[in-house]
Parts: C-alpha cells; structure tokens; sequence
C-alpha cells in the first residue's frame, strides 16, 4: 500500500485544499494578471478563511472580468452595486470597492515598472524566493518585516486590505517565500521552481 504523502497541515483533507496545496501555493508567480487574482482574493479573504475564498473563486473570475485590471479599473458604481447583490462572492462594499481602487493602483504601478512582476519581486534581494526551512505549522510568522515594508509601499501607491499579514499570505502563495514544512513532499519541488 502507497504511503501517504506528508503535506503542511493546514490544507487538512478538502480536496479543493489539498489541490489548491499541491498544485498552487508557494510556486512563483511571474504572470501579472494571475498577481492580480491574488491581490484581489487576499484582500477578499481578510477575516475570513482562505477555504472560504477558494470555493467562491471561480465566482471571483467571472464577477471580476477574468482577474483583468484593465476591465476592473473601469467598474463604476453600478457595476460595484450589481457586485454587491451577488451571492458567489463577499458582498462586503468596502473589499468590493477596494478590488476596482487595487486595479488602478496595480495599472499605476505596471506603468511605473512596465509589469506588476518586476515591481513586486524587487523586494527580494536576490530576486529569488525565500526559501524558509520551518519544521511546523506553528513556526511560520503570520506577518514579516519583509512583509511590512511591502505593505507599506503598496499602502502609499494607493493600494487597500494589503496589511502585513494579507501581503505575506500573498507572498506565500504566489511563491515570494516558500513556507511548506520541511517533510512536506512539496517543499523540494517548489524550491526548484525559482
């Protein structure tokens, strides 16, 4: 019989969990529209569980133009009322209204930097993933100083519900840090995909 593989705890056995686990989290992240989707769900998820979001996510791309930023930046307050009556997603207004003053901020900052991605990364120094080594769930930090100077800058450039701890959730998922375990069986590949 097949052992079972050792995954991060966290994703307990939800197969939309344990998907999302060994397919997306910690990979890195280079395409802009797919940093868009994060932001934006980051910021939908603060307060709530990330199973929460990962089971309107598929409600999220179509209320929110494939993830397009271009599309988003342009939703007025009609679009965002007809958002806010729509059950597949957080009807909360202020996420809501964020999601569309996050697509500006983010085209602002693709101008600046010609993409998102090369913004984004330059806060590594290397430019390469951080490559932790935590033996437990309990080890990993909720937030960074890395995390804290990004949210900062994002903060200034006009960005919201980008705190500390949803800029180092998103710095997971997008692979920015790689938080697997140490006997995760994950760990190993995502450290290869630099």
């Amino acid at each position: 019989m097949p052992r079972e593989k050792k995954r991060c705890e966290w994703c307990g056995t939800d197969p939309l969990y344990v998907a999302y686990h060994d397919e997306e989290w910690g990979v890195p992240v280079h395409d802009d529209r797919k940093l868009f989707e994060f932001i934006l769900l980051e910021g939908a998820q603060a307060g709530l569980s990330w199973i929460t979001i990962l089971r309107k996510r598929e409600a999220y791309r179509k209320a929110f133009a494939d993830f397009d930023p271009i599309r988003v930046a342009r939703f007025d307050a009609k679009k965002i009322a007809k958002l806010l009556e729509d059950p597949g997603i957080v009807r909360n207004r202020l996420k809501v209204e964020s999601a569309v003053t996050n697509a500006k901020a983010f085209l602002a900052v693709q101008k600046e930097f010609g993409t998102f991605d090369r913004y984004i990364w330059s806060f590594l120094p290397s430019g390469k993933p951080i490559q932790n080594r935590w033996a437990s769930l309990g080890e990993i930090p909720a937030k960074t100083e890395l995390a804290e100077t990004i949210s900062k800058d994002l903060k200034k450039r006009g960005f919201k519900f980008v705190g500390p701890t949803i800029v180092y959730a998103h710095m997971q998922a997008t692979g920015m840090v790689n938080d697997h375990i140490v006997d995760c069986f994950r760990r190993r590949e995502v450290g290869k995909a630099t």
